[in-house]
């Protein structure tokens, strides 16, 4: 993929002073339209060897556009608190929302290729970070980003004569550190993972441009006219329409359902339920005090039917915790800051770091809920957006997060009964709106849509528990209960430092005074008679 790039390409300097005037300000006037249309984010990777002039073509990009408009973003190891949530939490974090440009140096690649050249990750799980940096790319361009992504190239001479060059000028001898001398032993290393990773990342929605990175006045114009041509294109595109992504769902032709099966009849007397809840609740207090627990953490997903009593059930959990070990995230219509980023930006943004607790009031699903129900956007969107969520659970799940998710359920009749009570009490009339009327004659929408939701999202580690809620001592019993029985199947299959040193301390007390016994033992007379 490298050949293109090694012919030598250079551009003189009266081309490039006679090219450049043009070229910024055509750059500026595409930067003011994509601001003042503000429905398209630009993802820019500026990726490569080390001295192909990626720090200077960034710089001569801010000296090109409007700064106000661009953000740049450099990643290089992640911090403690990057390392305690999934890989992705920080690029997600980054992400430029619509109307601007994020130039990212260093990216979502830099650690699968580190990886593999130090030989921490194989072929095969390489493959598996492709396939996953796909997915997350084309989910950006379906949300309506543009995402270009440049690699800069230098043969090995190349590289070598260019950090050479670095160093020995005062003004950018800062640039090259030893590290860098010593990533020029890993050329060939890189060489074959970047060829590999950029073939299988290469794909229609963000496909790479290598570009040869000797003459620094090519590499910046080059860069420069693939973004200004990329923007224009982006602008002019009339958007087109949708179509469905996914296969529909099968309909019920017997009526039956996950939600029709359920026994909403279910109850547990009040003597009872202060027995079960107090015994449920300091068991969880136990679990999330667990050494095990520190290198964990817990997303808990509460969704259900409006007056099901999800309020109810998370003040509950949230009474046995640490009020500094948990948060509490509520989930409305998004906000102008967050529906200027992808759909799942605001979810990423509140999740926990380990040892920690983050409880989601309502969540992510509300795009295969209420925004498919409701009509708040489009059935592609909605219909790819089960797989988005899966991905989305799968990387929680992939990198130490619990996830536990409940739907709780009611009766149309209990509903009814609930919305009468809050209009009647003074301190619930806040929880009743004409939205929750309203919502009442969609009911058999809904239906449909939390069934196709339970059967397109209930995976593996993350599948559902349907919660039978008409009874609300019984539904608060069961939620504490299932995230006890899911956290205890978790850390019982991980190693407790707690329990690991007492052992090792009791063997080597045992050995100690094993040897003190044996020191106090009487010598053996000697057989031997001395002469």
């Amino acid at each position: 993929m490298f050949q293109s790039a090694e012919i030598g390409h250079q551009l003189s300097k009266t081309a490039y002073r006679e090219a450049v005037p043009t070229l910024r300000a055509a750059l500026l006037d595409a930067q003011v339209e994509l601001f003042e249309q503000h429905k398209t984010p630009v993802v820019v990777l500026i990726s490569g060897q080390d001295g192909a002039g990626k720090g200077e073509t960034i710089n001569t990009l801010y000296e090109w556009m409007d700064p106000r408009f661009i953000s740049t973003l450099a990643f290089s190891q992640p911090s403690d608190e990057e390392r305690e949530r999934p890989p992705m939490w920080r690029y997600w974090r980054s992400l430029p929302p619509k109307g601007r440009v994020g130039i990212f140096a260093g990216s979502w690649y830099s650690d699968p290729i580190r990886e593999r050249i130090e030989g921490d990750i194989s072929v095969k799980e390489l493959d598996a970070r492709a396939q996953q940096i796909n997915r997350f790319e084309e989910m950006l361009v379906d949300e309506g980003a543009l995402v270009l992504k440049f690699w800069f190239h230098l043969t090995k001479e190349g590289q070598k004569q260019r950090l050479k060059a670095l160093s020995s000028d005062p003004r950018t001898a800062w640039r090259v550190t030893q590290w860098n001398w010593d990533r020029l032993k890993t050329y060939d290393q890189l060489q074959d993972v970047a060829r590999h990773l950029l073939r299988v990342t290469n794909t229609a929605a963000a496909p790479w441009v290598v570009v040869e990175g000797t003459d620094d006045r090519y590499r910046c114009m080059t860069v420069g006219q693939v973004l200004l041509k990329a923007m224009q294109n982006k602008l002019a595109a009339k958007e087109a329409p949708h179509t469905p992504m996914a296969p529909m769902v099968r309909v019920d032709l017997d009526g039956r359902n996950v939600l029709s099966a359920l026994d909403l009849t279910l109850t547990l007397a009040d003597k009872p339920y202060k027995d079960e809840l107090a015994k449920w609740q300091g068991r969880l207090s136990e679990l999330v005090r667990d050494e095990r627990f520190k290198s964990r953490s817990l997303v808990c997903a509460f969704e259900g039917a409006d007056a099901a009593g999800k309020g109810g059930a998370i003040r509950r959990i949230a009474a046995a915790l640490d009020a500094r070990q948990y948060q509490v995230t509520p989930v409305a219509a998004p906000t102008d800051e967050e529906k200027a980023q992808p759909h799942l930006w605001r979810f990423w943004r509140n999740l926990p770091r380990h040892g920690h607790v983050a409880i989601f009031d309502r969540t992510w699903y509300g795009r295969v809920l209420v925004e498919r129900v409701e009509g708040f956007c489009s059935e592609a969107d909605w219909l790819r957006g089960y797989s988005e969520i899966n991905d989305f659970e799968h990387e929680l799940i992939d990198a130490g997060v619990i996830v536990v998710k409940f739907w709780l359920q009611i009766s149309q009749a209990e509903q009814l009964k609930r919305f009468k009570e809050r209009e009647q009490v003074e301190f619930k009339r806040f929880k009743i709106t004409q939205e929750d009327w309203r919502n009442r004659e969609k009911w058999h929408d809904y239906q449909q849509a939390i069934c196709d939701m339970v059967e397109r999202t209930s995976t593996g580690e993350a599948r559902w528990t349907l919660v039978e809620a008409n009874d609300k001592n019984f539904a608060r019993v069961k939620i504490l209960r299932t995230l006890c029985e899911r956290l205890e199947a978790v850390l019982q299959d991980q190693p407790n430092p707690e329990r690991e040193a007492a052992v090792k301390s009791d063997k080597a007390k045992v050995k100690k005074a094993k040897k003190q016994s044996e020191s106090h033992k009487p010598k053996a007379a000697s057989a031997k008679i001395q002469a």
